[in-house]
């Protein structure tokens, strides 16, 4: 621990000592690009002023592969970072009664192959009280309470502290979420770093550390005051990189301008690889009901035309995914299955979907405006036109196929006796087990065998 102290009372600059920081961070590590730095560089000088946060923001440092610098990374955070604790099979007990209750001496926790802890589901099982102690941590008046003692008192620990994890691979997303995402890659071709050795660069880097405790120290009440514009992140993000802005904006300079980029950079990275499985889920699924062209899908079906899907992870396992799966990963998002109209297969309706799409996805970029109400000419021979491109079925020309008769469509449809239709593994569509008729406008839905037409051209026709 480093005793602010003992160190003479100089004007420090704190523009050019996190210069000095970033120095030696890029003396030792190659990153990913120019942000990955200058973000490293504020989380560690973030570590100091703990007693100005409302969140102590987590440093995660993964990659896809071993050999990628995350311990290098770790060793030289832990080594400029306000008394740093290194976590390696240490117990969670060991942990909170390490933390303290003075935020001016709590250590930074340095959790370094973090993937064993939650690596899979087995591990991530045995050791949930570890990411429960993560994720409570992150913010301030979150204790753990133990029982302690013969007489087994109630005794509340305290949890905050900053924390950095260095894992192969994805951790948990509750803890990615409240922190700042680094993905090292292995060092290319023509690429090359100074060999890190505690015993002969353990000197330059408590200099720095010291120096960082003093200024970080001095400007406290500053940071903590601090009002701050951010540069279009919100909720969690906003408030996992408050502490690393306000220590650009005390230090000034260029440091402002790098690290709103590296915000914005880092933060748009870190939500296209989030909610990965489950916006791919509904992303696969609202592919899958547009193909298909049905407003209700059983859930084997379903499950079968997901698994289809190439470059998905549905198909990769035959375990992987199961209509009860499927069941569970849909439902916090609000979607839950149900009946067909007959009461006889369990599925989904694309309605249900529509809130999740809404809230979860980009706009389809395949939607297309209405088509307009010019006049055709009818085709010889009688064949009934696309009534999707707003023709009437008897050709006689153009009728308005507005949004509501698009959704009057899809709610009769789906109250139609549609769920026994099947895909055999020959591809052939088949309905009771006899081959579907399809109706002459190319849709795959039943036909009435009475009228020839599908439901939805039925709709069109009744409306002339």
């Amino acid at each position: 621990m480093i005793d602010a102290g003992a160190v003479e009372p100089v004007q420090i600059d704190g523009a050019a000592l996190l210069d000095d920081v970033h120095a030696t961070l890029t003396r030792y590590v190659i990153f990913g690009d120019k942000h990955q730095p200058v973000a490293v560089t504020l989380w560690i000088a973030a570590t100091h002023g703990l007693a100005a946060w409302q969140h102590a923001t987590r440093l995660i440092i993964t990659s896809p592969q071993k050999r990628c610098g995350k311990s290098r990374l770790m060793d030289v955070t832990a080594g400029l970072s306000f008394c740093p604790l290194l976590c390696a099979d240490t117990t969670t007990a060991a942990i909170y009664r390490s933390i303290g209750d003075d935020d001016a001496k709590t250590p930074a926790l340095m959790i370094d192959e973090a993937d064993a802890l939650f690596g899979t589901k087995r591990a991530a099982e045995q050791n949930e009280d570890v990411r429960a102690l993560l994720n409570a941590g992150w913010q301030r008046d979150r204790p753990a309470r133990r029982c302690v003692g013969p007489l087994q008192i109630p005794t509340d620990f305290n949890t905050f502290a900053m924390a950095a994890l260095a894992a192969i691979g994805r951790l948990p997303d509750t803890i990615a979420d409240r922190g700042v995402n680094i993905e090292l890659k292995r060092r290319g071709p023509g690429e090359s770093v100074a060999r890190f050795r505690i015993r002969r660069d353990r000197n330059k880097l408590t200099d720095l550390r010291g120096r960082l405790t003093v200024w970080v120290r001095e400007h406290i009440d500053e940071l903590a005051d601090a009002e701050l514009d951010l540069p279009g992140v919100e909720d969690r993000a906003a408030d996992a990189w408050e502490p690393l802005i306000a220590i650009a904006d005390a230090a000034g300079g260029h440091w402002s301008g790098n690290a709103r980029a590296a915000c914005r950079a880092l933060t748009v990275t870190a939500a296209d690889a989030d909610d990965e499985l489950g916006a791919l889920l509904l992303a696969d699924i609202r592919q899958v009901f547009t193909d298909v062209g049905e407003s209700f899908m059983p859930s084997n079906m379903l499950v079968r035309e997901l698994c289809a899907i190439e470059e998905s992870p549905w198909g990769d396992d035959p375990e992987k995914l199961t209509a009860s799966k499927l069941a569970k990963l849909l439902r916090p998002y609000g979607v839950r299955p149900g009946h067909n109209a007959a009461k006889t297969v369990r599925g989904y309706e694309i309605g249900a979907f529509r809130d999740a799409f809404a809230r979860y996805l980009r706009p389809d970029p395949s939607d297309r405006p209405e088509t307009s109400s010019e006049q055709r000419e009818p085709e010889k021979g009688g064949s009934v036109p696309n009534p999707s491109e707003g023709v009437r079925p008897d050709g006689s020309g153009r009728v308005t196929d507005s949004s509501e008769d698009r959704a009057e469509a899809a709610k009769d449809a789906a109250q139609s006796d549609v769920t026994d239709v099947r895909t055999p593994p020959d591809g052939t569509r088949e309905r009771n087990g006899s081959p579907l008729k399809q109706c002459d406008c190319g849709r795959p839905a039943p036909v009435n065998p009475e009228t020839g037409l599908c439901h939805y051209c039925e709709l069109i026709a009744s409306k002339q």
